[in-house]
């Protein structure tokens, strides 16, 4: 008999505006008895949903089961940027970069396979453009160096033949209302979501297909025989095979332990305002997205729906295995972000931020997936390295792919990767992974 006994569950530290804000169409169940089920998916979020998606297609005579420690979108699926972004960068690597041309094909072709997969979910479920917009992606910069960073990116991406386009200082303020910026690196293949709404989107066009139980953490996973079950406080689910979307929390279960790296980024969300609130269109067009010149600084997006709009900012990351952060640490992390928003849009000092959060993210030192068959019919689409929209949603579609066969050469592709790393013993891997953060936020300079 195998039995893995989990005994922390992730924290998720203030409220995120993207949950607090977005509808839901369907009521919270837990799983309150014992029940049998072809697939267990353990985890609700952009891995383990696309997962059950993959599956019901698949396999639609088949009963899948999805558990999830909390609600749907409460959790790190419902508090990330928004960016499903298909030309890769290197988050943990100080500077965005397009490694060697092969491998960055691959990597913009899976990221690709990914979008796709996400742009049927929203034709198929009818999510809004202010849900899922294919809008493209500005790297924004605010410095000279920025500049030279943008420079350096657009060089390569004519390396590889990529799309793109360079905005001036004029063009930045147009669209942002923002004289903040001094230029911007355009690329159209990235799409812009609310990720609480689109999780709970694609929940809810499964509910016909897939049945879904929320507050319902698993605290034991065990095998004997033929098949996995996994206990909750108030219930059970026996399969024979289970899918892990857990991203860093996949340590707790006992697989990937001493390799996976656990980060926390955070943001804030102002309150709602209409465009002429402040007198003149000192925001620019009602939707817009900027990642920073250097990843390290300040992730900005405009959102608008019914003649309102809010703007978010993102910005900080750190080191904490313990998979908590405290409500005093995104305190402090907020009054940092509120400089940042006054020194882009000063005339809306008196906005307030009306919400606050952390989110977890996870990353390995070799920027690779923890993923496979880690035990006898349990699968791993664990550790989305800091792009967690679409690498989870591509490693969802992989596990379900691994789990039921299917032959593909995406496949092939994808699992042909090597194991993380390890990461140096504690505390090392603290002081060294926070220390390399916080010199490179500080290099980032005007970008944060």
């Amino acid at each position: 008999m195998i039995r893995h006994v989990i005994k922390r569950l992730p924290i998720d530290t203030g409220v995120s505006g993207w949950e607090a804000i977005s509808g839901r169409a369907f009521p919270v169940t837990a799983l309150e008895r014992d029940i049998l089920a072809d697939w267990l998916i353990v985890g609700a979020g952009f891995a383990g949903l696309s997962a059950a998606r993959r599956l019901s297609q698949a396999r639609p005579g088949d009963k899948i089961v999805v558990l999830d420690a909390g609600e749907l979108a409460k959790g790190p699926a419902g508090r990330n940027s928004g960016f499903m972004i298909d030309v890769p960068h290197n988050l943990s690597s100080g500077e965005y970069s397009v490694a060697g041309e092969a491998a960055t094909k691959d990597e913009i072709r899976q990221n690709r396979l990914a979008i796709s997969f996400a742009s049927e979910v929203a034709a198929e479920y009818g999510l809004s453009k202010e849900v899922f917009d294919p809008a493209g992606k500005v790297n924004a910069a605010a410095s000279a160096r920025g500049l030279a960073l943008n420079d350096n990116y657009r060089k390569s991406l004519e390396k590889i033949g990529e799309e793109h386009s360079v905005f001036d200082a004029d063009h930045m303020r147009e669209m942002t209302g923002s004289r903040y910026y001094l230029g911007g690196l355009y690329t159209p293949g990235a799409v812009m979501i609310q990720p609480a709404g689109y999780i709970r989107g694609l929940a809810h066009g499964l509910s016909s297909k897939v049945v879904i139980h929320e507050n319902s953490p698993v605290l034991e996973l065990s095998r004997e025989g033929g098949s996995w079950k996994a206990k909750t406080p108030r219930g059970s689910v026996s399969s024979p095979k289970v899918i892990l979307g857990v991203n860093g929390h996949i340590e707790s279960f006992g697989h990937f332990r001493g390799r996976l790296m656990h980060i926390f980024t955070y943001a804030s969300m102002t309150s709602a305002f209409s465009q002429n609130e402040f007198g003149g269109d000192v925001t620019g067009v009602d939707r817009w997205a900027l990642l920073p010149a250097d990843p390290m600084g300040a992730t900005v997006r405009k959102i608008s729906k019914d003649g309102l709009s809010r703007i978010v900012v993102r910005t900080r990351f750190t080191y904490d295995p313990s998979l908590k952060v405290s409500e005093k640490r995104v305190a402090g992390v907020a009054a940092e972000q509120r400089r940042s928003f006054d020194a882009r849009f000063p005339e809306l000092k008196s906005l307030p931020m009306e919400y606050s959060w952390a989110g977890a993210l996870c990353l390995s030192r070799n920027h690779v997936p923890a993923f496979g068959e880690v035990e006898e019919g349990l699968f791993s689409a664990c550790c989305e390295n800091g792009l967690g929209t679409v690498k989870s949603t591509l490693a969802g579609m992989m596990a379900a792919d691994l789990a039921t066969g299917a032959a593909s050469s995406e496949l092939d592709t994808y699992k042909n990767q090597p194991e993380p790393t390890r990461l140096p013993p504690e505390p090392i891997a603290w002081l060294g992974v926070n220390s390399v953060i916080r010199l490179q936020e500080l290099r980032a300079g005007r970008e944060g």
